[in-house]
């Protein structure tokens, strides 16, 4: 079921299924994607007696800022807060945060800066960071990236406003083992990429990272400095990675233990890419389901 809700910022859209009294999950979509990824592995959450809530993340139409004043930051501290304010606008206290892509990366800011807030983190295809700190990788990994220096360039940045839809559709040829999705799959994610915010966003999300200077919305300063200031996780975190991801290496997730005071897992998919929920996703739902099990 499609359902919105305002926050300081936002209307964010989401859908929710599943039991109304059922242990709630929040399903965090990566970049470049939408819900309907997360769609397969709802429906067995559901059928298990999990309520789901898979909102469309920050410049994913239908999402939509409130005001045209308030500054399109894509930083993974924002995506965190709108996870936050969405449940406190839902009156869930306590939840599991699965994420996939950015949607992993907002899993671990909350369990940094809410620790209290979240039951256990299942994060896909990106490893956490301690610090939330970006450091550029050798060069095989930053060869991986090149999507992410193209976007600091001004001609990158004109070039993806002006076909977003063709710029993601790269990353998706490209992340993965050939022939993975199919055209109406793509077209139905894509759907979330036209409003100009996701352009806006991407660009922010990336610019921010890398570049000096570049626009910051001040709300998050506090957020920022005090997640800068988290080493370790305290919430039990089962990652999941694909052996043939083409974005992030596997070897990028691997020895991370010692970042975790509780329960950490690490389940690695051979053969599978950058998408693990699209690609294998009865076995990443039957990985999510024995891990929040295991830690509600």
């Amino acid at each position: 079921m499609l359902r919105s809700v305002r926050t300081e910022l936002l209307e964010i859209s989401f859908h929710e299924d599943g039991p109304k009294e059922g242990v709630p999950v929040l399903l965090l979509h990566g970049w470049p994607d939408a819900p309907i990824g997360w769609f397969e592995i709802a429906r067995q959450l559901n059928a298990q007696g999990w309520r789901t809530i898979v909102p469309f993340l920050r410049g994913s139409q239908p999402t939509r800022f409130l005001s045209e004043a308030t500054p399109r930051f894509g930083g993974g501290v924002a995506l965190a807060q709108d996870a936050i304010e969405l449940a406190d606008s839902l009156g869930i206290d306590r939840f599991s945060v699965v994420g996939h892509d950015w949607g992993a990366r907002a899993a671990y800011s909350i369990g940094a800066l809410y620790p209290e807030r979240i039951t256990s983190i299942a994060g896909l295809a990106l490893a956490y960071q301690p610090r939330a700190t970006f450091t550029i990788p050798e060069f095989a990994q930053s060869r991986r990236f090149w999507y992410q220096w193209f976007l600091c360039t001004d001609g990158g940045a004109q070039a993806v406003r002006e076909d977003p839809t063709g710029f993601a559709r790269i990353q998706w040829e490209t992340w993965s083992p050939a022939g993975w999705f199919s055209e109406e799959e793509f077209r139905a994610a894509a759907e979330s990429f036209k409003s100009s915010d996701w352009a806006a966003i991407t660009l922010s999300a990336y610019r921010t990272r890398w570049i000096k200077g570049e626009p910051f919305d001040p709300k998050y300063l506090e957020l920022q400095r005090r997640l800068g200031e988290v080493e370790r996780l305290s919430i039990p975190t089962l990652m999941i990675q694909g052996g043939a991801d083409m974005c992030d290496d596997a070897k990028e997730s691997e020895d991370l233990e010692s970042y975790f005071d509780s329960d950490y897992q690490r389940a690695l998919l051979k053969g599978i890419g950058h998408f693990p929920h699209r690609e294998a996703p009865r076995e990443v739902a039957e990985l999510i389901i024995g891990f929040l099990a295991q830690n509600q």
